[in-house]
C-alpha cells in the first residue's frame, strides 16, 4: 500500500494539522518508508518467538502479611501537636467557600 499526497491530505485534516506542500512531499516520501520497512518486518518468521511484554522480567517480590503490634490509638495522638477528639487534626489544604 502506498501513501500518495491524497492520504496525507486526509489525515492532515483529521489531525487538523497545518502542513505545507514540500511538507507534503516529504511526508508521502517518509511514510513509504515506513510503511516499505513495516512490510519487511511482516515477511520475518516469528512463530518461535516468545512474547515479549517486559524485556527487564521484573517479578514482584512479596512479603508475608504478618500483623504486628503497633500504636494505639491514644499513643499515637498523644505525640500529636493538635487533636479533636480521637483524631488528628491537620492545617486545611483546600479552601472551600461554603466551609
Amino acid at each position: 500500500m502506498a501513501v500518495s499526497r491524497k492520504d496525507v491530505d486526509y489525515i492532515k485534516e483529521l489531525a487538523r494539522l497545518h502542513i505545507s506542500e514540500e511538507e507534503k512531499d516529504g511526508l508521502v516520501t517518509d511514510l513509504n518508508m515506513i510503511l516499505s520497512y513495516v512490510d519487511k518486518l511482516q515477511e520475518l518468521d516469528t512463530d518461535e518467538v516468545e512474547i515479549l511484554v517486559n524485556p527487564l522480567y521484573i517479578e514482584n517480590v512479596y512479603r508475608e502479611d504478618v500483623v504486628e503490634e503497633s500504636l494505639t490509638t491514644e499513643d499515637f495522638l498523644m505525640n500529636a501537636p493538635e487533636r479533636v477528639e480521637d483524631y488528628l487534626k491537620v492545617p486545611s489544604v483546600i479552601d472551600r467557600e461554603d466551609a
